[in-house]
């Protein structure tokens, strides 16, 4: 079938495949109107399991947080706005299972896509690979009133001595590797958001975490405001993929992929950012992680629903704006 219609609340099939393989490559395509590529949900299933491995509203899968198409160019995921491509390797060893589900309750919808994989007659191939994982959250940031105390420069400043009150993109349990995120952000907030550090939690490991970065656009590659926005940019590994606002409002998009430089669990992984310095930027954040893992513990996180996923109004292109636009306490 060319065109696969998708009524409202249907779930169709796209893939259920048998035995040991990997898929290679995912081509899809859709609308954007009426918050379609929030309101479509990628959902794939590995070896029979009951709860998905991967579980995204199909445009943030591809790294398309806003529900807009969007031009980039990474390594695993590329979209020429809504054509949108993955190229993570997704192996199976007793079978594959992906779906689409609509969760529009009002509007029908549809879906172009190639699904492509290779099949393997030893099932050796595949043994004791980890299985591909993503999984998708947002949450509406708010200031926090942290301990205050002095700066190298002997400023008073907020400190952050636990990150409990970081942003979540990824907590798991199990044995595995994080391979990278994209990460979105809307705010009507001036001022630069940047100065939040990234802090992967290794296998329960108390505070301080072992690894503990310097501010998000340093987690993300870049450093110096992104060159004071003054262009996107787009690398194999990373990326500041959609740029907001001079005053640094609006809606900001930037990705990671730690292909070269995975991060390692044994037993757990919580990976963390403060949203700005130690956690004093407000803003609407969704992010994607991706990682591979083999023993998986839990279910991913349940799924906000539908209204819960459409984008804050605001905003930095049209439809996002003017009488629709948001405002949050400042």
């Amino acid at each position: 079938m060319d065109r696969c219609p998708i009524t409202s609340g249907e779930t169709i099939t796209i893939a259920e495949l048998k035995g040991a393989g990997a898929i290679r490559h995912i081509w899809m395509t859709t609308q954007e109107q009426n918050h379609n590529l929030k309101a479509l949900v990628l959902r794939m299933y590995w070896d029979g399991e009951s709860t998905p491995s991967v579980d995204c509203p199909i445009g943030d899968f591809f790294g398309l947080g806003h529900g807009k198409g969007n031009y980039f160019s990474s390594l695993p995921l590329q979209t020429s706005y809504l054509a949108m491509n993955c190229w993570f390797s997704m192996p199976y060893l007793h079978g594959a299972t992906m779906t689409v589900t609509n969760e529009n309750p009002n509007l029908d919808s549809f879906l172009y896509f190639y699904i492509d994989y290779h099949e393997y007659a030893n099932p050796s191939m595949v043994e004791g690979l980890g299985r591909f994982h993503a999984s998708w959250h947002r949450e509406l940031v708010l200031k926090k009133d942290e301990v205050q105390g002095p700066n190298r420069n002997g400023d008073v400043q907020r400190l952050n001595s636990t990150g409990e009150e970081n942003y979540v993109v990824l907590e798991t349990e199990g044995k595995g590797h994080f391979v990278g995120c994209v990460l979105h952000l809307d705010t009507n907030e001036t001022g630069w958001w940047g100065e939040g550090d990234d802090m992967f939690f290794i296998d329960g490991e108390p505070w301080p975490p072992r690894l503990h970065g310097t501010g998000m656009e340093d987690y993300f590659c870049g450093a110096w405001n992104y060159n004071n926005l003054s262009k996107v940019d787009n690398t194999p590994y990373y990326g500041y993929h959609f740029k907001g606002n001079q005053d640094y409002t609006g809606k900001h998009s930037q990705y990671r992929f730690h292909v070269e430089d995975p991060v390692y669990f044994e037993k757990s992984l919580l990976f963390t950012m403060e949203h700005g310095h130690a956690n004093d930027r407000q803003g609407d954040w969704n992010s994607t992680a991706y990682w591979y893992q083999i023993d998986r513990k839990k279910p991913l996180p349940v799924l906000k629903g539908f209204e819960e996923r459409i984008p804050y109004g605001f905003g930095s292109f049209e439809g996002f704006g003017g009488k629709d636009r948001k405002e949050l306490p400042l």
